[in-house]
């Protein structure tokens, strides 16, 4: 790994906030955002990366490449939560291992939104249809996480029908919005586009400063908790997110030639729904514990990547 990449990663102001916010809990800091605040930033920054996203689509030309691309993210979460699941199984119960898999298989749309901008800063781009990739990923992690659950439970504890887990996946806020800007970003003209540049482009990276201090803040209090659960959460969190990413990118060289969006692919299989699948859990399988696979994806997986992931994943891309 490159290591002048990883000191300038270190560097970048949106994880210093990140950090602020864990040392702001650990010093029993009163710094906090309030809710309603936490809660329009994240919807900005998933309206604001569909939007761009569906600008860069319009002017993308559909090929191949765009099918192999969707297959292969499609793949991706299917084939990590299947295989996590069985690792998992050893260690903790058929529901928390079904949520720790269906978890680890989808995607992190913060992460994904850090990446774009790791990317902008060394000059490089994604495809606009990267994004409704990383929305069509959400959704088959958390199905494969409710079969294997079904298939491996002793007692009724997934009741919830498949049909109801696939719309909750599709319907849920995080997904829509992304999606939905996507699909307007494609229909607006170009002028229309700038119109809303200065919300949607210049305000960007502030906003996701202010988002990362709300994260750290909350990773900082939820660590307590976590450490209780002894190290093999610890470790899974770490070497298997690593795992999924290094192999990811390498293998995305057959997919696509564009390091932007084989920096995305990595990311995506190396990140942890901390948003999706904590909502369709509680639905599906109430009895899988929040406190375990919550913190694993938010206060483990989530500063492993920014903070050493991406560099890592990065300089495979660069020499692979």
């Amino acid at each position: 790994m490159n290591i002048n990449l990883l000191l300038e990663n270190l560097t970048n102001p949106a994880l210093l906030f990140f950090l602020l916010g864990i040392i702001a809990t650990r010093l029993k800091s009163d710094l906090e955002i309030p809710p309603n605040s936490s809660k329009f930033i994240s919807l900005y920054l998933l309206f604001s990366i569909g939007f761009k996203g569906g600008q860069e689509l319009a002017h993308s030309h559909f090929n191949f490449e765009i099918i192999w691309s969707v297959l292969f993210g499609i793949f991706i979460a299917i084939i990590i939560p299947f295989y996590c699941f069985f690792i998992l199984k050893k260690k903790f119960s058929i529901d928390n291992s079904g949520a720790i898999a269906a978890a680890y298989g989808s995607v992190s749309a913060v992460t994904f939104v850090t990446a774009v901008t790791f990317l902008e800063a060394h000059n490089q781009t994604i495809s606009g249809y990267m994004v409704a990739i990383m929305a069509l990923m959400e959704a088959p992690a958390i199905i494969i996480g409710v079969i294997l659950m079904r298939m491996y439970s002793t007692r009724e504890t997934v009741s919830t029908k498949l049909s109801s887990v696939i719309k909750h996946s599709f319907t849920n806020g995080s997904v829509l919005l992304i999606l939905g800007s996507l699909v307007i970003g494609y229909l607006a003209s170009d002028e229309q586009a700038m119109g809303i540049k200065p919300f949607t482009t210049d305000l960007f990276k502030g906003f996701l400063a202010i988002f990362l201090l709300d994260m750290g803040i909350i990773s900082g209090k939820k660590l307590n908790i976590f450490f209780k659960s002894g190290w093999f959460p610890l470790a899974f969190a770490i070497v298997i997110p690593l795992v999924n990413g290094m192999i990811v990118a390498f293998m995305s060289q057959f997919i696509t030639d564009e390091i932007g969006n084989r920096f995305i692919f990595s990311i995506l299989a190396a990140s942890a729904s901390y948003i999706a699948v904590p909502a369709a859990m509680k639905i599906v399988a109430p009895k899988a514990n929040p406190g375990l696979f919550l913190p694993m994806a938010l206060a483990i997986t989530f500063p492993f990547n920014i903070t050493f992931g991406m560099p890592i994943y990065y300089s495979i891309i660069l020499y692979t």
